[in-house]
């Protein structure tokens, strides 16, 4: 039976103007680029094609379909049970950091390799690092501490030759350390940033996962079938999403010097007050809020930097040199 449809809009006006993906899905297009996920597009019960999100293997060939139709990335897979992040958000981060480095740039976003970026917890989908180069030509540094992780993100870039050499993946074989260890001496980047664990404990990451399948079913599930993965340091630490970055803005003092804009998302709104006042112990010179909208969720990025306006300046002007015109 076909149910009314409903209206969608034909553009999601809360993603960012740059993002390709403010469109619906076109499955046919997907399809062309990415046969293999034929068998999993179906009409819905609004006779629309689309993929049942709650199947762990569609999502995933859906983001490879995604990244081979519009980022042109021809090989992609991550191991099982890993985060199969949705791709559209991710990009949204990437653009809204042009934005932020464009502020200090005279509106001109910096493109090329000489722009560096470090993703902490880079993950085995390597998504951010992808979507950067990609849009922007930006070099990227990948960190994580899981080595599936590190083998799966570098399987993706040595079977894609367009990513060599423009993104390195590097293992933190200290779990507490979120800088050291992964910043080199007289290394410098123009922008770090960190998609940091939501949950608290495995059995909030549980409850949530439950609460997320009840919405795309409709029904009570007593199982949890982690729909987009992920494994447990990708989904909760200890404190949660708010002591992670309070410890990672702590960090990041030691590396004041070392990195233009610190970066990371903070998916709970009430987490913003104590992030303020982590920030403001560590003397952060400039602090910047950006909201972002995902569907009906409101995410947002936290940006510092322990930078002056004199330091700006003389970084914009010896490390920027030549980015505003690069063709990508």
């Amino acid at each position: 039976m076909t149910i009314k449809k409903k209206d969608h809009p034909k553009e999601k006006t809360q993603l960012h103007p740059r993002n390709k993906h403010r469109g619906r899905y076109d499955f046919a297009q997907l399809i062309e680029s990415c046969p293999e996920l034929s068998p999993f597009v179906k009409p819905n019960a609004y006779d629309d094609l689309s993929i049942d999100f709650f199947y762990p293997a569609a999502v995933k060939m859906l983001n490879k379909a995604l990244l081979q139709h519009y980022y042109d990335i021809k090989n992609w897979t991550i191991p099982q049970n890993y985060l199969c992040p949705p791709i559209p958000g991710r990009a949204d981060y990437i653009h809204y950091l042009a934005d932020l480095l464009a502020s200090c740039n005279q509106g001109n976003i910096p493109k090329g390799d000489k722009i560096k970026c470090l993703d902490i917890g880079v993950g085995a989908n390597c998504i951010y690092p992808i979507i950067g180069n990609k849009e922007y030509g930006w070099s990227f540094i990948g960190a994580d501490i899981d080595p599936v992780a590190i083998e799966s993100a570098n399987k993706i870039i040595s079977s894609n030759p367009a990513l060599k050499n423009k993104i390195e993946i590097r293992f933190q074989d200290n779990k507490n350390n979120i800088f050291q260890g992964i910043i080199k001496k007289n290394e410098f980047f123009d922008v770090s940033l960190c998609n940091p664990p939501f949950h608290a404990s495995s059995a909030e990451a549980k409850s949530g996962t439950l609460r997320k399948l009840k919405n795309l079913t409709g029904n009570k599930n007593t199982q949890s079938i982690l729909n987009f993965g992920g494994q447990n340091n990708e989904l909760w630490c200890e404190g949660g999403e708010i002591q992670f970055v309070c410890e990672m803005i702590h960090q990041s003092k030691k590396f004041a010097e070392s990195c233009f804009w610190f970066s990371t998302l903070i998916s709970k709104k009430d987490n913003l007050k104590r992030v303020y006042q982590e920030l403001k112990k560590v003397s952060a010179v400039k602090i910047k809020t950006i909201e972002m909208g995902q569907g009906n969720k409101i995410s947002r990025i936290v940006a510092w930097t322990f930078l002056d306006e004199e330091q700006q300046q003389k970084w914009i002007s010896t490390k920027w040199i030549d980015t505003n015109s690069n063709e990508l």
